[in-house]
């Protein structure tokens, strides 16, 4: 109780000393350093920042705190050369902060800036405690996101309205998923997978979801809760004798169940649904809804008029109420855009780098983009939180400065971060966060030489000429290409005879050579002893020359497949064992920094946990999402498999070691048996009654058949072992990998 009162006194004593919510995140950056500078709110006609220079303080004026956040960042970087990124929100700001000898005023007629996918709150921040969350909502506010989707604790809103219309505990926790798989439950695409959830879950993510709110709203941000759009239970329609569309399979899960908006119990259920919402965390401007997401048309569904009931259950909540949805796919349906009023709607154009929907040239481009209704420029990048260097400069730069002249995008009100996985690329969500303040086009090359000197603080010419090569090849991915993120790691796929892609969607496909990574790897690791502490230099150096490992790595297994097929059996064994030797010293490398190891993951998961039991259950959603995604149906016949495939330290080495440990024995051992004579090609031995068919098809170099899931749960199964504490010497380990892939040429 003594420690509960302490640290409310504590608490009201710092938030009485700093007196707005921007010169306390300045406290967070380095404690002390508010006093540096001087932040004023004041009106606008629109958003803006201005720098300015008062005596000795910085002086950021804006019209809202995330802006003046927005300004008091631009400053850092661009006149103190701090750049605060996902791999470091704290810095040691000079005594004497660098003059704003002009003043600077930026401006953007995109006032709304969304962040967040719902897989978002999967893939990365399932385990998240309040600490993590606090450095996020700090990162936000820097980057000018002021409606961030906030959906932490939805379960208890789900929990507590099933608990009104009968359902039992037990019915309850087959129906919602597992910490690790909320997002798809959230999203209608499954049940119950990686549950059942313990009582204790609900209660504390209902709190953290109160600190979460709280503190965005602090910060004058308007939080995107969820809506709802008809889902229940499968069984709604024995359970409470609903008139529900099946909702069939989805990869091999079975998925709830679809109550029509025009049903006559819709409304009721709504109403119970946003009653707890609002009683447990308040009203909101904004909720976010995808009804029908990733399904076909259905000829029976009256989409207007579910469009309208939608709107109709959230105005009742608030009446002022704007519906968030996503463009993706078939999504939203055009009846349903039609029957809504202008202003009702705000479409989140989700893929807007690659495949943007709103107008321009596209593979999903839509004939008169979103018609009357608010939308959003928005950049997914990133698909399953997957690790690799990845983007489309150029393109996101073209698509982005289209929207200034286009009479489609008369409508456009903002941008938005769409990432399924978050932490990754920082160099892509630097770029887009500054796309709205700069108002004349640049190019990649303009903008990458001031990105240097802000994410190092040095204008180094060798790390800029790094910086360059990545920018016009592995960061520069073509229009056309419509890969869904990063370049995939071979190390990370199931291995076969013709391993390419990890991921079943990936669509990933060659547009860069190998040797662009491995020199800008090259050249990072030649200066590399200048910036020993740096901590952005050394995340960047780490993850570089990943990249450049895992492309060689791909080139040594061509080779060592190609040995296999030639049947260069001394060559093969060569080859296979070089690859194996190169995948542990990835393992080696990534274990330097606490963002690439595995059990970051499986602490944050265990951490969670008040139990043993608890612990192992959330250690066991975080060890199948990374790896088998599902059951084992789920994960062959469904192809979910290796969605979420990870880069890791630990991983690497003792899940996909031992599969490709498993399978280049089995393709030696297969050779040794080919070597040797076989009697049923003799008409004799256990093949003699194989048809030629049959036989002919066993002469096919198929390659072993081998039960990968047999394989790979058991370490699903495990607990423990692996830890968040970095070990070894980040830039001596990059030398010996750079040395070893030189000479290796």
């Amino acid at each position: 109780m003594k420690r509960t009162i302490l640290a409310f006194l504590l608490s009201f004593l710092f938030l009485s000393i700093y007196a707005n919510p921007v010169d306390r995140l300045i406290e967070r950056i380095d404690k002390g350093s508010s006093k540096k500078f001087k932040t004023e709110l004041i009106s606008g006609d629109k958003d803006f920042f201005e720098l300015d220079q008062e005596k000795d303080k910085v002086v950021v004026r804006g019209n809202t705190w995330v802006n003046i956040a927005v300004g008091v960042n631009w400053y850092l970087k661009h006149y103190a050369g701090i750049h605060l990124s996902w791999n470091g929100m704290t810095a040691v700001l000079p005594d004497s902060l660098p003059r704003v000898d002009k003043p600077e005023r930026r401006e953007t007629d995109l006032s709304l800036r969304y962040d967040f996918n719902y897989c978002t709150f999967s893939y990365s921040m399932p385990f998240w405690d309040w600490e993590q969350w606090e450095r996020e909502i700090d990162w936000m506010a820097l980057h000018g996101v002021n409606m961030p989707l906030a959906i932490v604790g939805m379960e208890s809103v789900w929990r507590n309205m099933l608990l009104k219309l009968g359902y039992t505990d037990k019915e309850i926790g087959d129906f919602i998923s597992g910490p690790a798989f909320i997002a798809w439950w959230a999203m209608n695409n499954l049940e119950g997978w990686g549950g059942p959830l313990p009582l204790s879950w609900y209660s504390a993510q209902e709190s953290l979801q109160k600190r979460i709110l709280s503190r965005m709203r602090e910060l004058g941000m308007s939080p995107v809760l969820p809506g709802y759009c008809g889902m229940m239970p499968h069984d709604a329609s024995v359970k409470l004798g609903l008139d529900v569309t099946d909702g069939g399979e989805w990869n091999g899960y079975q998925r709830p169940a679809n109550l029509s908006p025009t049903d006559g119990r819709f409304d009721e259920i709504a109403d119970i649904y946003y009653e707890e919402l609002t009683r447990l965390y308040g009203k909101a401007k904004y909720y976010s809804i995808d009804p029908f997401h990733e399904s076909k048309d259905d000829e029976g569904v009256d989409y207007a008029k579910a469009g309208e009931s939608l709107m109709n259950a959230m105005k009742r909540a608030n009446p002022d109420a704007v519906w968030v949805v996503q463009g993706w796919t078939e999504n939203p349906r055009p009846e349903m855009m039609r029957a809504l009023k202008p202003g009702e709607l705000l479409v989140l154009d989700l893929f807007s780098e690659c495949r943007p929907m709103w107008g321009i040239p596209s593979v999903w481009k839509r004939e008169g983009g979103y018609g009357e209704h608010g939308w959003l420029f928005c950049m997914l990048e990133n698909f399953g939180a997957n690790v690799g260097l990845h983007g489309r400069m150029d393109q996101l730069i073209d698509n982005f400065y289209q929207t200034k002249d286009n009479p489609l995008a008369r409508h456009l009100k903002g941008f938005g971060f769409t990432m399924e996985g978050s932490g990754n690329n920082p160099v892509m969500f630097e770029l887009m966060s500054e796309l709205p303040w700069i108002p004349e086009k640049f190019t990649k090359e303009e903008w990458l030489r001031e990105y240097v000197k802000v994410r190092y603080g040095s204008d180094d010419p060798v790390i800029t000429e790094a910086w360059e090569i990545l920018g016009a090849t592995i960061y520069n991915c073509p229009a056309g290409n419509n890969q869904q993120g990063p370049h995939e790691s071979i190390y990370c796929g199931r291995p076969s005879l013709n391993n390419f892609q990890v991921k079943s969607w990936s669509k990933m496909r060659n547009y860069y050579d190998p040797s662009a990574t491995l020199e800008a790897a090259r050249l990072m690791v030649s200066v590399a002893d200048k910036y020993r502490g740096n901590n952005n230099f050394e995340y960047d150096l780490v993850d570089i020359v990943r990249q450049a490992l895992a492309d060689q790595g791909r080139r040594r297994y061509l080779m060592t497949i190609a040995d296999y097929n030639s049947f260069s059996r001394k060559e093969f064994r060569k080859n296979a064992d070089r690859f194996l030797e190169m995948l542990l010293l990835q393992d080696k490398l990534l274990g330097t920094r606490r963002e690439f190891r595995l059990g970051n993951w499986t602490e944050q998961a265990r951490n969670r946990g008040l139990t043993e039991d608890e612990k192992n259950l959330y250690e066991w959603n975080a060890r199948v999402q990374i790896t088998t995604w599902g059951n084992r149906k789920c994960a062959d016949e469904g192809g979910l498999r290796d969605y979420a495939n990870k880069e890791w330290n630990g991983l690497l080495r003792d899940f996909y070691h031992n599969r490709w440990y498993v399978y280049f024995n089995a393709l030696d051992a297969q050779m040794d048996r080919n070597s040797r004579p076989d009697p049923s090609g003799l008409g004799e031995g256990p093949n003699s009654n194989k048809t030629s068919t049959e036989l002919f098809a066993m002469a096919l170099p198929a390659g072993p058949q081998i039960d990968w899931y047999g394989i790979e749960e058991p370490w699903t199964l495990g607990t423990g072992g692996y830890t968040a504490s970095p070990k070894g010497d980040p830039i001596e380990i990059a030398k010996e990998i750079v040395n070893y892939l030189i000479d290796d040429k």
